[in-house]
């Protein structure tokens, strides 16, 4: 099992695209968060989830081993291996969740689809936003990526 959680971080003033947040990642194994570290791992939580969308969905229609993410503007990271039983989510400590494509493409969706609501519709990283949740939506339909 794994889940992610995605958070934006309060007092920021009125919602943007450039909002600073915290992800969380829990599996069987552990959790990875990038809250409460020195020096601070925070991100910029809507751009970082575009690109966690965008890169994820590439890397499960290809044919790479590895997928190694950092979060924007911080040195919070996620390691995604490929392995004849399915795929791995690492952190800095290790391994936090051993899964399935289909379990991993439902979790990370139903996060993005979470936190996406505060966006403001004039917001210039809505509509990556947007983009991005509809490149990354078949994946789940397929349900195998």
């Amino acid at each position: 099992m794994i889940t992610f959680q995605f958070t934006v971080w309060p007092d920021q003033g009125d919602a943007s695209g450039f909002d600073m947040g915290d992800m969380v990642v829990t599996g069987e194994f552990g959790r990875v968060d990038s809250a409460g570290h020195v020096p601070d791992q925070g991100m910029m939580i809507y751009v970082t989830v575009v690109e966690l969308l965008d890169g994820l969905r590439d890397f499960l229609r290809g044919n790479a081993r590895v997928l190694s993410f950092y979060g924007t503007d911080t040195s919070f990271n996620l390691v995604v291996r490929r392995n004849k039983n399915g795929l791995s989510i690492a952190g800095d400590n290790g391994i936090v969740a051993r899964t399935t494509t289909p379990e991993l493409v439902t979790a990370l969706l139903q996060a993005a689809e979470d936190l996406g609501g505060g966006l403001p519709l004039e917001d210039t990283v809505r509509s990556d936003w947007e983009g991005a949740l509809a490149r990354f939506r078949p994946l789940a339909q397929d349900g195998e990526g």
